[in-house]
């Protein structure tokens, strides 16, 4: 017989999440050889972002720099006369406009290292070639001017030229020192040529100024580069999480797929087990109770027997298959009604009082008087009395005593316990003992061999009724099994309405 897997999983959602996982994989190593090809230094997909930032800013400035040249070109036509103003304006003006050009042709997508260096290379030239134009202004002279005046008017305009380079261009390494190298050499030549002492001191706060500026936009770049780090960091764990996720998903879908085909196993399976089975338990009942007729050897009657008890156990153990399979599945259906678990514990308490006498057990009783009914299904609660009492039965050695109590909780819940003085159950044994077919070493040895079935379906039983379900155990002094109904179960008795009212 063979039994077809189920195809209600989606593999085609699966593959997708298998790509993505597969896609930050290689973007996760990727970056690690990135990292590894840095040697120290700064990784290339943060000098991309610097670069990128770089360009972001000249374009945003490519509207409000032509102010300041513009002004400070019309101060400069006061001084120097309107011909070396106006060249100097279109010199510094082409200088702006060519670094916009290249911010705007840079690819910020797919660079490689070597393209970042390039980039680097061409984005500081171009500063360079601009920077020209601020040593120029440094080299006109107003014959005219009063002393001082022009020298504290080309001081102005280039200390704040410098302070604005640093400013808008920090996140590219050295633009400073480098755009304002020729102004520097003109700056210290003028120091040297001058007579006044005043602009002595002017160039040389300027020159000293260039390296104080330079500091600055060093530590903007840094900053920048902290928050790239940041932020990096912060993506990485948020792909983590989405990764942990899928891999959770994914897992989960394979876990119910797995139960559904150990349910649809199981259950086709006991169908095969079943009808075979019946037609053994029927011909062996029919041969013991030798209804066509005597069977004459005794031993072929006991070999009846023996058939005919083996076919009850195996048929019990299929059906606590089949319970257990269907409540894991959720496909077992409560039939919930008002009960009282007083009536069915007393006659749970009377299918095992045979088995218990035969053992010379004594079983006993404590019932709280006036429990008012539960909410609950009849079937499940009973089969959760009988596997806790056939449980201490089996378990129990000749002329123990078992227990079954049943009142109310502190919580105003209702509980049934079931304690014996058996053998018991080292402590680090009832996980094993509350699992699937799992049986404790020392009830091994002392008792009947079982399924392992019974209190994992208490249990299960157990969270369907929205209770739970505890183990006590000591070795060599006793085990007993409590089950908690909460208050929500419990039917308050509602006072009788007086009609004529």
């Amino acid at each position: 017989m063979t039994i077809a897997a189920p195809h209600s999983y989606d593999h085609t959602v699966i593959a997708r999440r298998r790509a993505t996982r597969n896609g930050d994989l290689t973007r996760t190593l990727k970056a690690a050889r990135e990292r590894l090809s840095a040697r120290g230094g700064l990784q290339p997909n943060f000098e991309r972002e610097l670069l990128v930032q770089h360009a972001a800013a000249i374009q945003a400035a490519a509207i409000v720099l032509p102010l300041p040249v513009i002004l400070t070109g019309f101060g400069l036509s006061i001084f120097t006369g309107p011909l070396p103003a106006i060249l100097w304006t279109g010199f510094a003006l082409l200088g702006h406009f060519a670094l916009v050009v290249v911010s705007r042709r840079f690819p910020a997508d797919n660079l490689t290292r070597a393209g970042i260096t390039r980039w680097s290379r061409i984005f500081l030239a171009g500063h360079v070639a601009a920077g020209l134009s601020w040593a120029y202004l440094a080299t006109l002279a107003c014959a005219e001017c009063q002393p001082l005046r022009f020298e504290l008017f080309q001081f102005t305009v280039i200390f704040l030229a410098i302070a604005m380079i640093a400013m808008v261009s920090s996140t590219l390494r050295a633009v400073v020192p480098l755009t304002f190298l020729p102004t520097i050499l003109v700056l210290g030549y003028g120091i040297v040529t001058t007579a006044q002492p005043m602009a002595s001191a002017m160039y040389g706060v300027l020159i000293g100024a260039v390296p104080f500026f330079a500091f600055v936009a060093e530590m903007l770049r840094r900053a920048s580069i902290a928050r790239l780090k940041h932020q990096s960091e912060k993506d990485e764990l948020i792909a983590e999480l989405e990764m942990a996720k899928i891999m959770s998903d994914e897992a989960r879908s394979r876990a119910e797929e797995a139960n559904l085909a150990k349910s649809r196993f199981l259950a086709t399976m006991s169908h095969e087990l079943r009808t075979p089975l019946n037609a053994i338990l029927g011909f062996s009942e029919v041969m013991s109770n030798e209804i066509l007729g005597p069977i004459g050897n005794e031993s072929y009657k006991d070999y009846i027997a023996d058939i005919h008890a083996s076919g009850q156990h195996l048929l019990g153990l299929i059906n606590e298959i089949l319970d257990l399979s269907r409540v894991e599945a959720g496909r077992y259906a409560l039939s919930e009604e008002a009960v009282d678990i007083v009536a069915i514990a007393r006659d749970c308490l009377g299918y095992v009082r045979v088995k218990a006498e035969a053992k010379d057990l004594v079983i006993g009783a404590e019932f709280e008087a006036d429990l008012p009914a539960m909410w609950a299904d009849e079937r499940s609660l009973r089969q959760i009395i009988l596997n806790l009492l056939s449980n201490a039965v089996k378990f129990t050695p000749r002329g123990g005593e078992i227990t079954l109590r049943v009142g109310w909780t502190a919580g105003g819940g209702q509980y049934l316990a079931v304690k014996d003085n058996g053998p018991g159950i080292p402590e680090e044994e009832i996980p094993i003992v509350l699992s699937s077919f799992g049986q404790g070493s020392i009830a091994i040895k002392s008792a009947e061999q079982g399924t392992g079935l019974g209190l994992p379906i208490v249990q299960a039983l157990m969270k369907m009724h929205d209770g739970s379900f505890e183990l006590r155990s000591r070795l060599r002094e006793g085990t007993e099994a409590i089950a908690i109904f909460p208050n929500s179960r419990v039917l308050e008795v509602m006072p009788a309405l007086d009609e004529y009212a």
